[in-house]
């Protein structure tokens, strides 16, 4: 009996708490900066993936830039971009899980993380394997 009032009296605590002190938000709060750090990690793979812009000056002068995609960076780049996609999917579904009251906010972030990460994956793919073929 007693145990039975205990939970009563957590379960009403923990819904007269405020969003920022429950721990469920806060896990989907740090998950949710994770992958924007994520993104930003890919960003600065991408950057030194991509093939170097060759400026009039080093074609007239002959220094060697390289023209294609960075094997093994790409690779890199590929598993971060997923990895982000995998991470908004699981804020969303954390997100979907809590929020039901009205006064809860829609999440956008998150979807804005996956679509541009599945946009910048499709990308990727076709210009990656453009030259290839």
């Amino acid at each position: 009996m007693k145990n039975l009032e205990q939970r009563s009296k957590s379960v009403q605590n923990r819904r007269k708490l405020p969003r920022e002190q429950d721990k469920f938000y806060q896990s989907m709060v740090f998950v949710n900066v994770l992958g924007w750090f994520v993104f930003i990690g890919a960003l600065l793979v991408f950057h030194d993936a991509r093939p170097e812009f060759v400026s009039g000056l080093q074609a007239f002068w002959g220094v060697e830039v390289r023209q294609e995609w960075s094997r093994t960076l790409t690779v890199y780049l590929a598993g971060l971009l997923s990895l982000c996609v995998l991470i908004s999917v699981v804020v969303l579904i954390m997100k979907r899980r809590r929020n039901r009251r009205d006064n809860d906010h829609f999440g956008i972030n998150g979807y804005v993380l996956m679509l541009t990460a599945v946009s910048s994956l499709i990308i990727l793919y076709f210009e990656y394997t453009a030259p290839l073929k």
